[in-house]
């Protein structure tokens, strides 16, 4: 049996002419055939045509309006009049009013009739091949549309705040400042080593910004050469350099009304600087190869992990772009100077990478945490969710993370050296305060949380020793 794509519909007064097309046309096409308009109608109203031919002098209702009705009731299936050489007015009245796809002139050629409604069957098919596609299109683009509205969703959920792991003063004092400065245009530039989160800091900014709606591009300064780099960021005009064939738009164009996030910002060339304080100062760039400049209105979050100061006295670094990238500056700390953020982070990565790899994880041992707490972590966070991923990959479903899972550079290190190391590279002020933070927490470690028999250890009064505990944000329950 044909597809309805393949039904035709022959309408002529002559019964003869009928029965002629038919024969004609039946070994290729499904062929019906009505004597009259009413007739003809009444076949359309009960099944789909792809093509509809009618003779234009018919009794009671001609050719011209009863393709009129048809296009009414099947606006797809198309039109054909057939018409002798007088009827020229009936001709252009069915161009007009019935749109019809073509009108064949009597006497015709049968081949060629035959190859007429050949190309009217396969324009039909066309036609709701295209409309298919649309559908499909525009389904697509729907779902797409509502798919980018839930991830955006998901993300801004986790990019609140709180997405900041971490309760030590410092951690707190920086998602203070945040808070100041994400509604604002102020670009603002984040100072820390590598692996402290300031990428995930530029990401909460923008995300409960004013700015949320629209894009957040980030761009590694150090990844790319210098020329790419400038067109990766400003764009370029066809022709600016060999390769460029065609007209690219850049980072700060696409972001326009957003954030960019650029990182490592101290390795930058003179040239690229040039270019970003044009858009600081300005608020406009300069496509690669272009002579016109054209507007952005773009947050900048810049960021670095050199010593910025150092750079522009050492003439690495201009010392005008300087002062327009550190109107705002943050200093994330290494995990070193925050341990006590170490546990909440720990239980953070564990749930991340447990519902990611869908194993149950309880916990972490108290030996496998406390040997976390002792090192110095040189990669910062990334480093310690790292090793969170590793261990949580390691594990048996309903294991609880323990020694045995560390990574010999953590199980196997003696915590005394590795402290003691740790602590010559540290000034002062600084080692003292964590030699007093170690020590405190071996003593209570040691008597399971016992503040009396802990200060007695220590050397100083139950009063002093809660006041150490205040100072450094420690809880004895959990040395229980």
């Amino acid at each position: 049996m044909r597809s309805a794509n393949e039904n035709i519909l022959i309408v002529d007064d002559q019964k003869e002419i009928l029965n002629s097309l038919k024969r004609l046309l039946k070994d290729r096409f499904e062929v019906a055939v009505a004597e009259s308009g009413e007739e003809g109608l009444a076949l359309v109203r009960r099944q789909p045509f792809a093509v509809v031919v009618s003779d234009q002098r018919m009794p009671r209702m001609d050719g011209v309006t009863f393709l009129e009705q048809v296009k009414k009731i099947q606006p797809d299936a198309v039109r054909i009049l057939l018409t002798a050489y007088a009827d020229i007015e009936a001709t252009i009245s069915a161009i007009n009013q019935a749109q019809v796809f073509q009108y064949i002139s009597k006497p015709f050629e049968p081949d060629e009739f035959r190859q007429i409604l050949i190309n009217a069957v396969e324009h039909y098919r066309l036609v709701q091949e295209n409309k298919r596609l649309q559908k499909e299109l525009a389904e697509a683009n729907k779902r797409l549309a509502s798919e980018n509205i839930i991830l955006k969703q998901q993300v801004e959920r986790q990019l609140d705040l709180g997405e900041f792991i971490g309760s030590s003063p410092r951690i707190l004092r920086i998602l203070k400042l945040v808070k100041k400065v994400m509604d604002t245009p102020t670009t603002v530039l984040l100072l820390g080593e590598t692996g402290t989160g300031k990428e995930l800091l530029a990401k909460i900014i923008h995300y409960n910004s004013n700015r949320k709606e629209r894009l957040f591009v980030a761009q590694n300064c150090a990844a790319i050469p210098d020329t790419l780099l400038q067109s990766e960021l400003f764009g370029h005009v066809k022709g600016a350099f060999t390769g460029a064939i065609r007209d690219k738009k850049g980072l700060f164009e696409l972001a326009d009304k957003g954030t960019i996030f650029l990182d490592e910002i101290g390795d930058t060339s003179p040239a690229l600087q040039l270019g970003l304080l044009r858009v600081l100062q300005e608020g406009e760039i300069r496509p690669l190869g272009s002579h016109t400049t054209q507007k952005v209105d773009v947050r900048v979050i810049a960021a670095t992990n050199k010593d910025l100061d150092a750079e522009v006295k050492k003439g690495n670094f201009r010392e005008d772009l300087f002062y327009r990238l550190s109107v705002f500056p943050i200093v994330l700390p290494p995990l070193r100077e925050r341990k006590d953020d170490i546990p909440d982070l720990v239980q953070h990565f564990i749930k991340k990478y447990a519902a990611r790899i869908g194993k149950r994880i309880p916990g972490i041992t108290d030996g496998a945490l406390n040997r976390l707490l002792s090192y110095h972590f040189p990669g910062n966070i990334r480093e310690l969710e790292n090793e969170i991923e590793r261990m949580v990959t390691l594990a048996d479903d309903g294991q609880t993370l323990d020694v045995s899972l560390l990574s010999p550079r953590i199980a196997q290190r003696s915590e005394e050296t590795d402290f003691t190391s740790h602590l010559t590279r540290l000034p002062l002020k600084q080692a003292i305060y964590q030699l007093e933070d170690e020590m405190i927490r071996q003593a209570l470690k040691e008597f399971k949380g016992n503040i009396l028999r802990s200060a007695q250890k220590l050397g100083v009064s139950r009063v002093g020793l809660h006041k150490m505990l205040k100072r450094h944000n420690l809880n004895p329950s959990q040395f229980k």
